[in-house]
């Protein structure tokens, strides 16, 4: 129902972020990798101090914060469940540990926690090198106690499960020297033990074998064979031990980074110098090349910020003689604005009644951006000219909320434009279309399509004879706007109902027995417009409909209509029910 000064509600929202208004510290679970699809990696009721009918009845979801879905939370349980068998490695790559980050949304309140899920290594992986067989090439005249870079062995898996040592097959010349970089990662270089006679021996076969810590441990190997050379005393030397380049992301394919150039104080083949990449992991391979006469460095593959940040490498310059010059290559990449936010719908209300208060919830969805800094900043707007408002909560969470009131008999249904755009230049653009239906109260009275109605009907009419009919009419639809007709009794020279009877659904009226103009020449007839639902907030124990009346007029009936509004205030008024009804 609805009155002529209209109805104002408050509807409070309230937005939990945990108990005290702030961030909580996330919850943290972990999870071996390798577990078969449905294994349970946790149960949530305690950390998040529900039971399961609570946590079913908030419609609990957990949101991953990552594009894949590794995870689920049955909300009928509590457990959060694998989707899959996952890998450590395929999720995470080089990058240790391996965390997986998601929230848990409740609503009514609503509510979001932190969940951070471990994913824990176990040694699946053995130890591999880039190639079967490595070839040195070493002067006869090589001092005592010189080094040679070996190829490092790569092992996906981390911590204990990667290599912890390198050995070498025995021999009398060469031993290995293990040492470990920064990040603690193991690598080998020979050492050469003896002084070498090409006359004597001139080529060596060794093998070279990479050990993990892992239980059963894993093992990989590769030869190693030297040639020995006739004498050539000068290694090459770089301009710099360090080259540091900065690139932007994108960058189309022949794109120059950097010229690296060594020198050799050697003569002839000795001074000639080849370059080429040294233990560069094939994903970074795929993405640069290095021309091996003029030590340009050129974008081979598609750089892309937000896979990888920065690269290292080393390159290595190597004369006619084999002996080989190092430096390293720092490249840092620059963000550049090209992903557009994505917005994802949370929960959605498609049908609204139009009686709904303001600060209804229409939808909660989420904008992402995967650009770093001001390419990454979001701001949401919906059309200006809609009964509807975005409300921003926390962590570019949005609310879509009623603002103003709705009217179904005016608009039926809206199609809302949701419009997230970055902070970036150029500036980029999503959209989402959102449709809400708007479903009808009874909100709109009946009326009659006139205000008064003239009958005839002659004397000695045949019983039955359709006399004329009556017709309302009423903007709501179905169940809303049916209304029904009934004659009420009356004492006109008898009963009114012994004279005339109505259609109640049509609204036809009808003579029920002969008229006699010498017997009655008028009577007076009261008919009620009855409506099948009355407004919700209006349920008295007794409808009281509209009324006509016919006035009598030598058998020329008249029906007078007044307006619904004032016939059922006065009535209301009259039988003691509120005037609002």
């Amino acid at each position: 129902r609805m009155d002529t000064e209209g109805t104002r509600q408050v509807v409070l929202f309230f937005i939990s972020l945990c108990s005290s208004g702030v961030w909580c510290e996330p919850f943290r679970y972990s999870v071996p990798e390798e577990k078969k699809a449905g294994s349970i990696v946790a149960n949530v009721l305690k950390d998040l101090k529900v039971d399961v009918k609570e946590l079913s009845a908030r419609r609990a979801q957990l949101i991953s914060k990552s594009s894949g879905q590794d995870f689920q939370l049955d909300p009928h349980s509590g457990n959060i469940m694998l989707r899959h068998k996952i890998d450590r490695e395929a999720l995470c790559g080089l990058s240790d540990p391996c965390t997986l980050f998601s929230e848990i949304l409740l609503e009514n309140p609503l509510q979001f926690f932190k969940i951070e899920l471990l994913v824990e290594d176990v040694n699946d992986n053995s130890p591999t090198f880039s190639k079967n067989q490595f070839l040195f090439e070493i002067p006869e005249q090589t001092p005592i106690n010189a080094r040679f870079p070996l190829e490092t062995a790569h092992d996906l898996d981390k911590g204990e499960n990667a290599i912890q040592n390198y050995m070498l097959s025995p021999n009398e010349y060469f031993k290995l020297d293990v040492q470990s970089k920064n990040d603690g990662r193991k690598y080998a270089e020979l050492l050469l033990a003896k002084p070498l006679d090409r006359e004597l021996i001139p080529q060596f076969i060794l093998t070279l074998e990479a050990v993990d810590g892992g239980i059963p441990r894993r093992t990989g190997t590769a030869q190693i064979i030297i040639d020995i050379l006739d004498n050539n005393d000068n290694v090459p030397q770089f301009e710099q031990t360090v080259y540091k380049v900065q690139i932007k992301e994108n960058l189309s394919k022949g794109t120059l980074v950097i010229k690296v150039e060594a020198t050799d104080t050697d003569m002839g083949s000795n001074a000639q110098i080849f370059y080429s990449f040294h233990q560069m992991p094939e994903r970074i391979n795929n993405l640069f090349h290095l021309n091996e006469i003029t030590g340009e460095i050129t974008v081979w593959g598609q750089i892309d910020y937000e896979k990888e940040r920065s690269y290292s490498m080393s390159i290595r310059a190597t004369d006619g003689g084999g002996l080989p010059g190092q430096c390293k290559i720092l490249i840092e990449v620059e963000d550049e604005n090209d992903n557009p936010p994505e917005v994802s719908i949370i929960s959605l209300t498609s049908t609204l009644k139009e009686d709904s208060p303001p600060d209804t919830m229409v939808a909660l969805f989420s904008v992402r951006d995967q650009d770093s800094g001001d390419n990454g900043k979001t701001v949401c707007s919906v059309e200006m000219n809609l009964p509807f408002v975005l409300k921003a909560t926390t962590n570019n969470f949005y609310q879509l909320v009623l603002q103003s009131p709705l009217d179904r008999e005016t608009v039926t249904e809206y199609n809302i434009t949701i419009t997230a755009i970055d902070w970036g230049s150029p500036r980029l653009t999503s959209t989402r279309l959102v449709n809400v239906q708007i479903s009808d109260v009874n909100d709109n009275a009946p009326l009659f399509e006139k205000s008064s109605y003239d009958m005839q009907i002659r004397e000695n009419n045949i019983p039955g004879l359709l006399i004329g009919s009556v017709h309302a009419l009423d903007l709501d639809i179905k169940l809303n706007a049916k209304v029904s007709y009934l004659v009420l009794s009356g004492k006109s020279e008898g009963l009114v109902t012994s004279y005339i009877s109505i259609n109640s659904e049509t609204g036809n009226m009808y003579a029920l027995r002969s008229l006699d103009y010498e017997q009655i020449r008028g009577f007076s007839v009261t008919v009620r417009m009855r409506m099948t639902m009355l407004p919700s907030s209006c349920i008295p124990s007794e409808q009281h409909p509209h009324a006509m009346s016919w006035f009598p007029s030598q058998l020329r009936p008249t029906i007078w209509s007044p307006r619904w509004l004032q016939w059922m205030q006065i009535l209301a008024k009259t039988l003691g029910f509120p005037m609002n009804c």
